[in-house]
């Protein structure tokens, strides 16, 4: 019996300023290397502090990044909120107004060994706690999935989101119908990783930036925003080393999920 090829999925954490940068550009390329990693999904919404900027998104990609993916930050530098419609590999969240530019969701091709993986992607933000008026992630997830219906091999969902149970819920309700589905926007890597029927999931996949920080500002400025009961927040990136973080889904041909294992590369 030929032995089944499969896919590898790196989905990365929030990559914070440009410490984080940093330390995709010098560990990504070993870790897809080691881990035989075909396709990489990484969320840059935490770059510029509150955004990403041309520059950045343009390091990450020649790092080896596949796809960058924002949350409730994706349009915290309106100046550069065109290149979203100029750069089809950058998604920002598919359930906020498609007035605004840029796509939240894309069909991807991964050519493994002579054969052509159709991999759907989607980045949708929760409503739990966040500050933006999305609209229900969950329908929207559907949406998705019935427009690609025999368009796909697989589906990795992202769900940028505040409140842990809204993640597993959500998680819960496209079991067995999406490839995987990961969490990020907290900053802190869950110890959940898991397979929920055939679909991969983790809570958050946790920050790619430095440690010495409070998610990824520098903890002083963090002290002062909580001191002052939220009326000083000036916040501003850290620096130093740090590690990448992140999760990696293995796919089958059909697009069930087989593993999923964290990641966090120092």
């Amino acid at each position: 019996m030929a032995e089944e090829k499969t896919i590898s999925v790196l989905c990365i954490g929030d990559v914070c300023g440009s410490a984080g940068v940093s330390i995709v550009e010098q560990r990504l390329r070993p870790l897809k290397r080691a881990k035989n990693v075909d396709f990489t999904i990484v969320n840059g919404e935490n770059a510029a502090l509150f955004g990403i900027n041309p520059d950045q998104a343009e390091a990450l990609f020649s790092a080896g990044v596949d796809v960058i993916t924002l949350g409730n930050h994706a349009f915290g530098r309106r100046e550069n909120a065109s290149f979203l419609d100029e750069n089809s590999y950058i998604l920002r969240p598919a359930n906020l107004s498609s007035s605004l530019p840029g796509q939240g969701a894309k069909i991807f091709s991964i050519d493994k060994g002579g054969r052509v993986f159709r991999l759907g992607v989607a980045v949708l933000l929760g409503r739990v706690h966040m500050d933006l008026m999305a609209e229900n992630p969950f329908t929207c997830a559907d949406r998705l999935l019935a427009r690609w219906e025999g368009q796909t091999d697989g589906v990795i969902f992202e769900i940028h989101a505040e409140a842990t149970s809204e993640k597993t819920a959500f998680a819960w309700h496209l079991s067995g119908r999406a490839s995987a589905v990961f969490g990020t926007h907290t900053h802190v890597q869950t110890n959940d990783a898991r397979l929920i029927g055939s679909t991969g999931y983790i809570t958050d996949a946790g920050m790619t930036g430095p440690i010495d920080s409070v998610i990824g500002v520098k903890p002083e400025t963090s002290v002062e925003g909580f001191l002052t009961d939220g009326v000083n927040r000036r916040y501003q990136t850290a620096s130093g080393d740090g590690p990448l973080c992140g999760v990696l889904f293995t796919l089958n041909n059909n697009g069930r999920c087989l593993s999923a294992e964290t990641v966090c590369q120092w």
